[in-house]
């Protein structure tokens, strides 16, 4: 059960007019069974009796504790609200259009009065459409509830597989590095010891990051600083990186840990192949695209670049990328994309494209 919600009036106006149609399709179906008597009183009739009955149930129950699954008073209640919001809604317009055709409308003479048999029809037809004014505004209150509740399972469901990929990803690069941090000891002690530095500072940065499924695209080029930084201690002068990120989307929410498998795949793939290493550049810019603009992201290596032969399940197809193609379906269908395209100068380019959001994250 929920208290007395907040009075919305435009969905209130809405409902009336649904039921101000409805009544009018009740009197025309009543001109038809009697074609024989004017059109006008069936109009005043049903309107009015409709009316209030509307104005009684529909307003009344803004008063009553309702379930929040329907909108509606539970139980007993709500009957009785249907009830005597029938039984006063033909009473009330009854009279008022009594009043309306013989005095106004003047389509009944001075005194006449409703037969038995009009008042019986009478009756059960507001019975009738009552009952079925009010369970059809029932069911389309259950029916938003419901598709509520739905949307918002699918956002915590994909917020749910959002964090999944973003932990199946922190193990892989952790791996990586510990295992160069295993060659490293025995080899280095000293570059170890700053790799381990830089590497308890990522998962600081790493830490803060996790507790939202998004983060300002500045926080993300941090965390990828910090990446990089970790992998120039195990790389030295082999690695070279710059970071491009325009201060008018520096704010731009985007999820974490989306560049960082494409900057591993760049150093993996790219740089230490070559005896020399190489350049890798990230950059943030817009593009209009056909629903709004978009944001793309672009990893630029001077590495050894694609293979001249590629595999059957072609290039881009390792665990670090295929995260990151899954998390931009699960983000944004279809608009988001990850393309890889050989650079003419030699090296490779990742580009990440998906819908620019403007707002705070």
């Amino acid at each position: 059960m929920t208290p007395r919600r907040h009075f919305n009036g435009i969905s209130k106006l809405r409902h009336y007019l649904q039921v101000v149609a409805f009544t009018l399709a009740v009197a025309t179906l009543q001109y038809a069974f009697m074609p024989d008597k004017p059109y006008g009183p069936p109009v005043v009739y049903s309107v009015l009796i409709g009316t209030f009955t509307w104005a009684i149930i529909d307003l009344g129950r803004e008063l009553i504790p309702s379930a929040a699954e329907t909108g509606w008073p539970q139980g007993w209640q709500g009957i009785a609200l249907v009830v005597v919001g029938i039984a006063v809604g033909y009473l009330a317009g009854t009279a008022l259009a009594d009043a309306l055709c013989v005095h106004y409308f003047h389509f009944y003479p001075p005194g006449t009065s409703t037969t038995g048999a009009d008042q019986r029809t009478s009756i059960l037809i507001t019975a009738i459409a009552g009952l079925v004014g009010s369970y059809y505004f029932y069911a389309i209150h259950k029916s938003a509830y419901l598709e509520g509740k739905m949307a918002e399972a699918r956002v915590h469901a994909t917020e749910a597989r959002l964090k999944l990929l973003e932990t199946q990803l922190e193990p892989h690069m952790l791996f990586n590095t510990l295992a160069n941090l295993r060659v490293l000891i025995g080899t280095d002690p000293a570059r170890a010891q700053h790799m381990l530095d830089r590497m308890i500072g990522y998962l600081r940065a790493t830490l803060a990051a996790s507790r939202s499924t998004r983060h300002p695209l500045s926080a993300e080029f941090a965390r990828l600083q910090d990446y990089l930084e970790l992998m120039a201690v195990r790389m030295g002068p082999r690695l070279a990186y710059t970071l491009e990120l325009p201060e008018a989307l520096q704010d731009v929410p985007v999820p974490p840990l989306l560049l960082q498998p494409l900057v591993e795949n760049a150093i993996r793939h790219g740089l230490e192949p070559q005896v020399q290493g190489g350049h890798i550049t990230v950059r943030a810019s817009t593009r209009a695209g056909a629903e709004g603009p978009l944001l793309v992201i672009e990893v630029n290596d001077t590495g050894a670049g694609l293979p001249a032969t590629l595999p059957a399940a072609g290039p881009g197809q390792s665990f670090g990328l295929a995260q990151v193609r899954e998390r931009l379906a699960t983000l944004h269908g279809s608009q988001g994309t990850l393309e890889l395209i050989a650079a003419s100068a030699g090296g490779t380019s990742a580009r990440v494209t998906f819908p620019l959001d403007s707002s705070q994250p």
